[in-house]
């Protein structure tokens, strides 16, 4: 039933910008948060941003200033706005929910973000 799926991600030169889109499932908008995470090649997923029903926001330092999350509940899409690119933020960009006690532990296939230098 919950399917999240991105997209929007690309090849863009450092300092460019891209627009990612987190298309999920109806029930997805009953967590209380939704997060845009990042997994870089050899290195561990990490949350980048996340949103919550209160729209309450929460950047990681890396990102802060850089990035916008934000969402539209009537179209069950979650975005992430990507400005000053830096080569450090190539990976493949995820969305997920925090369902309960935990975020989704189904992870969908992302969308490559490579920034070049």
């Amino acid at each position: 039933q919950v399917q999240l799926v991105e997209s929007g991600g690309g090849l863009v030169q450092a300092g460019g910008s891209l627009r990612l889109s987190c298309a999920a499932s109806g029930s997805i908008f009953n967590s209380n948060r939704i997060g845009w995470f990042r997994q870089a090649p050899g290195k561990q997923r990490e949350l980048v941003a996340a949103i919550t029903s209160a729209d309450e926001i929460n950047y990681a330092d890396s990102v802060k200033g850089r990035f916008t999350i934000s969402r539209d509940n009537a179209k069950n899409t979650v975005y992430l706005q990507m400005n000053s690119l830096k080569p450090e933020d190539t990976a493949v960009y995820y969305c997920n929910a925090f369902i309960g006690r935990s975020w989704y532990n189904r992870w969908g296939q992302g969308t490559q973000v490579t920034v070049s230098s």
